[in-house]
């Protein structure tokens, strides 16, 4: 029976119940039926006049049974659904309805076993990453972690075989979470799929956020196919394999070796080994290191759309493949919210021959061209969770010494960047609640300045 619809059928209560005991849930309701031949059955469910009541199809001494009400009394039937069954011939007769644990939702079981005041925000939602189910209880859920893990396993069955949970603690080096099985299988390594990509990683050792999905699809959709990517926290590659799909070249880096393992496996496995290259280095040595290794190992233009016929011919030809020309990076990915903005200072003199060495980095950047500086997209978190003062406490950009944004405009969607050769136009990109630090996370995209970059 559909939920939503005029019947409300609540499972029995037991409050408190941390052991999950499926029997407790057997009951039986009656309802009204209308009695009719089998070859009406379908006319009765498709006809206007029923149409807001519940039907239930089944079938008793050669005859189809239709649920019509909960009540017993066919008086409160609306007018117009008896005055339907008396022009068909039905017969109103009570029907039992016998009803266990399968038949509810996961919501349903949830608010009849959990203390009254914990049912309007029961966790009955999850993050899906692979066949585990993600969740970040409060504190007051704890005592029914287990309980609450085996109801979202059962009622997800199927595409969900394990059930965990994020703790509050959290790996200082390298981000991660770590997690406490709930309910399932103790199998963390899951195959993901996001932006025609295929994602495997270990879930318990890598950071991976399957609420960012659309946020990767909009960075990487911002990328023009012929650009370069220098992805600084690349984790298991949901910037970085993405936009080399699209054509991109990109330099990912992660400094979790695990994570590099995942990134290297799904480098291969999405057949874009010619266009990443990965690195296992701190976020500072790869942005001062960047610039150089893109200038000494150019990638290849993308390929030119061709049909068949020019396909067949150049391979007619036996030519050889163009020489790599793309050594100018067009942008930088700073997915570390948690300290990211802190990294912002080692990009001052990267492109300065103190840096760059006799490498005519200044042909590539050059100050006349005001876009051929990289645009960096760099992730925060605030605290402040009203949309206008996060905003604020954004471009405060609190406790960092070489950067303070000092003027908005156009209602806070841009902010003027100003420390002596740090000043250009920023873009503060609406930020989403990470659920674990009840922070606003947020993207600010701006252009390096040439001044920042070629800084003795």
């Amino acid at each position: 029976m559909a939920r939503g619809l005029s019947i409300d059928i609540s499972p029995p209560v037991h409050r408190g119940m941390k052991e999950l005991d499926k029997s407790a849930f057997c009951t039986s309701v009656t309802v009204l039926a209308a009695k009719v031949p089998p070859a009406k059955a379908g006319k009765l469910l498709a006809a206007n006049e029923l149409k807001t009541l519940v039907l239930l199809g089944c079938q008793e001494q050669g005859a189809s049974l239709s649920s019509l009400s909960r009540s017993g009394r066919p008086g409160e039937l609306p007018p117009e659904a008896q005055e339907y069954l008396k022009q068909e011939s039905a017969e109103i007769v009570p029907h039992k309805l016998d009803l266990d644990y399968d038949y509810w939702i996961a919501d349903d079981i949830l608010a009849s076993i959990l203390p009254e005041e914990l049912v309007e925000e029961a966790p009955s939602g999850f993050a899906s990453v692979g066949h585990i189910a993600h969740l970040n209880l409060k504190a007051e859920y704890l005592p029914y972690k287990h309980i609450i893990g085996q109801v979202i396993l059962d009622k997800n069955a199927g595409h969900i075989r394990s059930v965990v949970n994020k703790t509050s603690t959290i790996d200082t080096k390298y981000r991660v979470f770590k997690m406490e099985l709930l309910a399932g299988e103790s199998d963390f390594i899951v195959c993901h799929h996001e932006q025609n990509c295929q994602f495997t990683f270990d879930f318990s050792e890598v950071y991976w956020n399957s609420r960012l999905h659309t946020e990767h699809g909009r960075l990487v959709d911002s990328f023009k196919p012929e650009g370069v990517v220098a992805d600084v926290f690349a984790g298991v590659g949901p910037f970085a394999i993405p936009a080399a799909k699209r054509g991109c070249g990109v330099f990912a880096n992660d400094l979790n070796p695990a994570s590099y393992k995942y990134l290297k496996q799904n480098v291969k496995d999405n057949k874009v080994a010619e266009l990443v290259r990965p690195f296992c280095e701190d976020g500072r040595s790869f942005i001062r290191s960047v610039f150089n290794r893109a200038f000494d190992g150019p990638f290849r233009d993308p390929p030119p759309k061709k049909n068949s016929a020019q396909l067949r011919q150049e391979r007619r030809k036996n030519s050889p493949p163009p020489a790599p020309r793309r050594r100018r990076i067009t942008q930088f990915a700073m997915n570390l919210p948690e300290s990211a903005i802190e990294f912002l200072d080692e990009f001052r003199g990267v492109l300065a021959s103190a840096n760059g060495g006799e490498r005519a980095l200044s042909g590539l950047y050059g100050a006349e061209d005001s876009e051929a500086m990289p645009m960096i997209h760099c992730y925060c978190f605030t605290r402040e969770l009203e949309p206008e003062k996060a905003e604020i406490d954004i471009r405060q950009v609190r406790s960092i010494p070489f950067l303070t944004i000092v003027g908005v405009a156009n209602a806070g969607t841009s902010a003027i960047c100003c420390h002596r050769e740090w000043r250009t136009s920023w873009d503060i990109r609406s930020g989403r609640r990470h659920h674990t630090t009840g922070c606003e996370m947020y993207c600010i995209s701006f252009r390096l300045p040439h001044a920042v970059a070629f800084a003795a």
